[in-house]
């Protein structure tokens, strides 16, 4: 055995080769986020709600505690054995950012020897004092909002271009 046939998840239909005693890339393979060359998604829901869970727990809570590194995230991983494949701490900060991206958690501080500290975000309010139908008021950009957090928005002052 010299060679062996190998699929890429970029080119599904296209035949590949490769030597025998090599392993093909992530990038012909789309590393641990691929299942049988498709996309697995139930997968990575699994293992962001595990470290959503995680840092939530290892911090007490909602936007409380110093924060968890990377470092301790991925120890944790490993130890509750929630990965079916090894995933390097590279992977698992993407898993990482993309919560971050969908404000499930937020960074706060870094450690002395700079590592980045977590926390779960806190819920993001869009409540305020205002009804739908107070847009279709003609004076409505002219007045403050009061949102339920006490932040208030004072109103817009009229301007022109010239």
């Amino acid at each position: 055995r010299i060679i062996k046939p190998i699929k890429a998840v970029t080119a599904k239909t296209k035949k590949l080769y490769m030597l025998y005693d090599l392993t093909p890339a992530k990038e012909i393979t789309g590393g641990p986020w691929y299942s049988e060359y498709e996309f697995d998604h139930e997968f990575i829901a699994e293992l962001r709600n595990f470290i959503t869970m995680c840092v939530r727990r290892m911090n007490g809570g909602l936007g409380v505690g110093k924060g968890v590194t990377l470092k301790q995230i991925a120890h944790k991983m490993v130890q509750a054995n929630v990965s079916r494949v090894a995933l390097s701490l590279e992977e698992v900060q993407q898993l990482v950012q993309t919560l971050a991206f969908d404000y499930q958690i937020e960074q706060r501080g870094v450690t002395e020897n700079g590592e980045a500290l977590f926390v779960a975000a806190k819920p993001v309010t869009t409540m305020c004092d205002f009804g739908w139908w107070d847009v279709l008021s003609p004076d409505f950009h002219f007045r403050g909002i009061r949102f339920e957090d006490d932040v208030f928005l004072s109103a817009h002052e009229p301007h022109h271009h010239t």
